[in-house]
């Protein structure tokens, strides 16, 4: 049995598509944190498996209450933002029925503008597939890791997950601030202060990196901008953490910052 977790808040954009993506899976769990829009409306029509827990305490805590909720033996973990496609889910349904491994890394792939990113983002493998008995998530606020039993074997999945992280420019702006202050919350914890001019050579480094060694520029407009984007939220990070302003205090705090 699969069961598939998703976490939400404000998603009316993209929870639709995200879970006509599996309505194949066994069971659909999403934890709603408190959306204003029509989110928990929407996920109510694909799945009775809906439940909100608006008190934020970070990413990796809120998955670990998703995960709790699940009753597969098997779980897939999603983000609203994100879709399976069909060569994907036959994937998926043979490496379950297989068990040929306890958890498997999926390649995620960006998707921007419709224009999927060949080179500006290029795919990286996480474990989103794994059975359920002994996981759990780490509690960092952001960037939360999936913590396995020791020795659980691990394969490879080849067709990626979709991610359809950016609505409009509006939107990627936003995003880039929101998750720059926790990353620089989580910094600042750590006692990580940077020279404004280690913040500048980063941020250009970032910026090569992305457009000239990961050849993102052959991606065109889109990789110049996804570069843009990720110099950006370096520079913001970097920025926030010299200049911490009062609404970094008022994140949630994290018991593991590392």
């Amino acid at each position: 049995m699969l069961s598939v977790i998703i976490i939400t808040k404000n998603e009316e954009a993209n929870i639709k598509r995200c879970l006509e993506s599996v309505d194949w899976a066994d069971e659909i769990i999403v934890l709603d944190s408190g959306s204003t829009d029509r989110t928990v409306a929407i996920a109510q029509e694909y799945t009775e498996h809906v439940y909100i827990s608006d008190d934020w305490q970070g990413y990796g805590i809120q998955k670990q209450r998703a995960l709790a909720l699940a009753s597969g033996d098997w779980v897939l973990n999603l983000d609203a933002d994100e879709s399976v496609s069909d060569e994907l889910k036959e994937e998926i349904e043979t490496a379950v029925q297989s068990a040929k491994a306890e958890a498997y890394r999926v390649p995620i792939r960006m998707n921007f503008y419709g224009k999927m990113l060949r080179y500006s983002a290029s795919p990286k493998r996480h474990v989103r597939l794994f059975k359920r008995e002994g996981a759990q998530y780490s509690d960092d606020i952001v960037h939360e890791k999936i913590l396995l039993p020791q020795n659980r074997s691990i394969g490879k999945i080849k067709n990626p997950i979709m991610h359809h992280s950016f609505l409009d420019v509006t939107h990627a702006l936003a995003k880039i601030n929101r998750y720059s202050s926790y990353s620089a919350r989580v910094r600042l914890k750590q006692g990580r202060a940077p020279s404004f001019l280690s913040v500048l050579i980063s941020t250009s480094w970032m910026f090569f990196r992305c457009l000239i060694l990961q050849r993102g520029i052959l991606d065109g407009k889109a990789g110049v901008l996804m570069a843009a984007f990720s110099a950006q939220g370096t520079f913001y990070r970097g920025v926030k953490q010299i200049y911490p302003d009062r609404q970094l205090h008022k994140l949630p705090e994290s018991k593991n910052m590392e």
